[in-house]
């Protein structure tokens, strides 16, 4: 099993002081996710959580909806030549009578730790029909008060975060702000990925009275994951893209932004924040 993280000789540079020394950087390798035995996609992650990454990527591209839908999640022996594991290849089989979705190369994906929608035929080919439609009743209810401490409750749990300075993390919390699980890597797709396979396999899906925080930006993509798992609120500590606020607008998801101390950009969903304004 990859660690999640590296020792490498590092020149440092401190004041006009030049010194050598080992750092701890993140450790990323790539992970190929096989479904019954078959090429689905490949990703760089942060090793850890590996079936838990998969089976929220399955949840993410509409391939299942719950744990019974999984028979097995494995790491695939022999995954090299001289027949030894690399731990970085994991076969998915799907119980029985469940469908197999169509995997040509067109389909298939190549995700990288900054962009889990490259190598997609174009943006239509995700925006797959949620099997968890978003439907809090009643409706959620946060508190802006309550949603500006949940980023400094995420950066106190990120502790790989403290020794490398370079990992993202996503987090689920309850509407009242307590906190449900804590996950992080290189890529923030991955982290909310882990986080929904998690959720999965431990049969809470859908997460219908969850807060998801990432702590990046807010893509199109993390929106689509937190809608296939049937989360209501995403927040981001940095900016939205515009497909995620037409994707959240269109999906009834509240989305919201730029979420620093008190200051927040509620862009879609601002009925479920308890807001004073006449606005």
């Amino acid at each position: 099993m990859g660690r999640v993280t590296e020792r490498r000789r590092t020149i440092r540079v401190r004041d006009g002081a030049v010194s050598a020394r080992p750092d701890t950087l993140v450790a990323e390798e790539p992970l190929e996710i096989r479904l019954n035995g078959r090429p689905l996609a490949i990703t760089m992650r942060t090793p850890g959580d590996d079936f838990a990454l998969a089976a929220g990527f399955l949840v993410s591209e509409g391939v299942i909806g719950s744990a019974d839908e999984v028979r097995s999640i494995v790491y695939c022996a022999g995954a090299k030549d001289d027949g030894s594991n690399t731990y970085n290849v994991v076969d998915v089989q799907l119980a029985p009578g469940v469908p197999v979705p169509d995997i040509t190369l067109e389909r298939n994906v190549y995700t990288t730790s900054s962009c889990g929608l490259c190598g997609k035929a174009s943006l239509d080919a995700v925006r797959t029909t949620t099997r968890h439609p978003i439907a809090d009743t009643p409706p959620v209810r946060v508190a802006p008060e309550l949603l500006s401490g949940l980023p400094d409750r995420l950066r106190a749990a990120q502790r790989v975060f403290d020794r490398t300075g370079g990992l993202h993390a996503a987090a689920l919390f309850t509407e009242d702000g307590e906190p449900l699980d804590v996950r992080e890597d290189v890529g923030r797709h991955n982290a909310v990925d882990k986080l929904v396979g998690r959720a999965l396999r431990e049969g809470l899906l859908p997460l219908s009275r969850a807060i998801l925080l990432v702590s990046g930006r807010a893509s199109f993509e993390l929106a689509q994951k937190a809608v296939m798992a049937g989360v209501p609120v995403l927040a981001a500590v940095s900016a939205p893209s515009s497909l995620a606020v037409d994707l959240a607008a269109e999906t009834g998801l509240t989305l919201v932004g730029f979420l620093r101390g008190p200051d927040m950009n509620v862009y879609a969903g601002e009925e479920r924040i308890a807001l004073h304004t006449g606005v």
